[in-house]
């Protein structure tokens, strides 16, 4: 996972519908689109949801709004051996290929099976100890989404990361809001300069937000990872469709991105090479006011500052006040 640009995760998530067919799609797309990683999730039903649970409200529509979940996290469902066919697709045509495990034996298959180098804690796992506790027996890269979080919690996580074989170098965090579409107001961007200044570690944003506006002002903020859902078609049935850009929009974040970061630059301030051809024509220079004479004494009479193509720097004109002219000028004509 290379941080050295801003790096692009397009979240397929269980947009695929369960469909391994469309999964590939999904791949394929976000490849297409530029970004430098695909993401699913990993899960085993029956480990995730108890069989009481309804659906989120998001999740809801009158269809289906006294479903169970358990019952559409099924229909959501890819095996492992799925899985791993599309991690071989990826690996293929050259798109990183990472996971939100959702159980430890799904973690433990990103882990040992896939040998994943990236693994992804959703942001309900945040604080959940034992499945903490797993990842910190291995030392990989880890990205901490933090959505319905707070600051005590999201240290408590990485404490708990930190405790076995997982360097603390390793971790990234992800500012992120766990509601699907989340309110503008809600987004609260300049969490990612309070990261950055508490943790001094890479710090991204997950965004949830319609559109992609936010993750723009999120890189301009300085978010070292993106993660946006993205889908084929917004009106697929499905919890997160909806709250997802589609693949035209996922070309247009990696393209204003990557635009963004050639607009970020340097620190320092310095005349660029595109505008140091327009100096002599922008800045002023001294030039005789009206008519002057050789031994005549410069003063705010006799010159001015104006846009003359070069010749003495405004900035020289104290300088030249009360001295003596050397030679004869007619009005305009650069003093020298």
């Amino acid at each position: 996972m290379d941080l050295k640009k801003t790096y692009i995760i397009a979240e397929a998530g269980v947009n695929h519908n369960g469909s391994y067919s469309i999964a590939k799609k999904l791949i394929i797309a976000a490849k297409k689109s530029g970004a430098n990683a695909i993401k699913f999730q990993t899960f085993i039903p029956e480990n995730v949801v108890t069989k009481d649970i309804y659906l989120a409200s998001y999740q809801r529509n009158a269809k289906n709004k006294k479903e169970k979940m358990l019952n559409m996290v099924k229909k959501l469902y890819l095996n492992f051996n799925d899985q791993k066919q599309l991690y071989k697709l990826a690996k293929k045509i050259k798109i990183d290929f990472i996971s939100s495990a959702f159980d430890i034996d799904s973690l433990k298959f990103l882990y040992y099976d896939l040998n994943l180098k990236v693994i992804k804690i959703p942001s309900g796992e945040i604080t959940n100890y034992p499945y903490l506790q797993e990842i910190s027996k291995k030392n990989t890269k880890v990205i901490l989404s933090t959505g319905l979080s707070n600051l005590k919690e999201v240290k408590q996580a990485i404490k708990i990361l930190t405790s076995g074989k997982l360097q603390r170098k390793n971790i990234s965090i992800l500012h992120c809001n766990t509601a699907y579409p989340t309110p503008l107001e809600d987004v609260n961007l300049k969490v990612i300069l309070n990261f950055k200044k508490i943790f001094r570690l890479p710090i991204g944003f997950s965004d949830h937000t319609l559109g992609i506006e936010t993750s723009l002002a999120a890189v301009s903020m300085g978010a070292k990872i993106i993660e946006k859902h993205f889908t084929l078609n917004k009106k697929m049935k499905g919890p997160d469709h909806k709250a997802s850009i589609n693949v035209d929009e996922l070309k247009s974040l990696v393209t204003n991105i990557r635009n963004i970061e050639k607009a970020i630059g340097e620190e320092k301030k310095k005349m660029t090479k595109s505008e140091s051809i327009n100096l002599k024509f922008v800045r002023k220079f001294i030039v005789a006011k009206e008519i002057i004479k050789k031994g005549e004494k410069f003063s705010s009479q006799n010159i001015t500052t104006k846009r003359s193509g070069g010749g003495l720097s405004a900035i020289f004109w104290n300088k030249i006040i009360g001295k003596t002219s050397k030679f004869n000028y007619k009005k305009d004509e650069k003093i020298k």
